[in-house]
């Protein structure tokens, strides 16, 4: 089974934006996908038993080996390819925890480092979410609010607001 296959047709992913204390950015270049070879941030899919937060930490340790902090919720991208397939982005903010060494995840990545977004912003090879990221400079940022429970008869094991 194809991961599109095991993914079905409502994909739900996460990206982060990780902002060095110098102000830099992190980001990757992928080797597959439609944005293979440009500048992008670390993202992935949501995995079963995980909150999107969890999944974007875990996706950018994965990928560039740096441990985060989740600061919040940017926003949501979200698009329907071919005229079938839900594509939805949830767009975190982390910070690095501690002063970890960037490493690449080999088989997905040509590279990863950190970046100042005035550089980014003029490279011909960064996404246009990226792009758009670095003019909006995450002007509105939703914080979690957790520790809640909705009530019993759900049965959630973990709840969060990001409003």
């Amino acid at each position: 089974m194809s991961s599109r296959e095991k993914r079905g047709k409502v994909w739900l992913a996460v990206a982060g934006l990780v902002k060095s204390s110098g102000g830099q950015w992190l980001v990757v270049k992928k080797k597959y996908g439609g944005l293979k070879g440009q500048w992008s941030l670390p993202a992935g899919f949501v995995e079963e038993g995980e909150t999107a937060d969890e999944a974007v930490s875990r996706e950018v340790r994965e990928e560039t080996g740096i441990d985060c902090k989740v600061k919040g919720l940017l926003g949501l991208r979200t698009g329907v390819i071919n005229g079938e397939i839900s594509d939805n982005m949830l767009v975190f903010l982390l910070e690095p925890i501690g002063e970890g060494t960037v490493t690449h995840q080999e088989n997905e990545l040509y590279d990863a480092r950190f970046i100042a977004p005035e550089i980014l912003l003029l490279e011909k090879e960064a996404s246009i979410l990226l792009k758009y990221l670095i003019i909006e400079n995450d002007s509105i940022i939703r914080a979690a609010i957790d520790n809640l429970n909705p009530g019993d008869q759900f049965g959630y094991t973990t709840y969060k607001l990001f409003l």
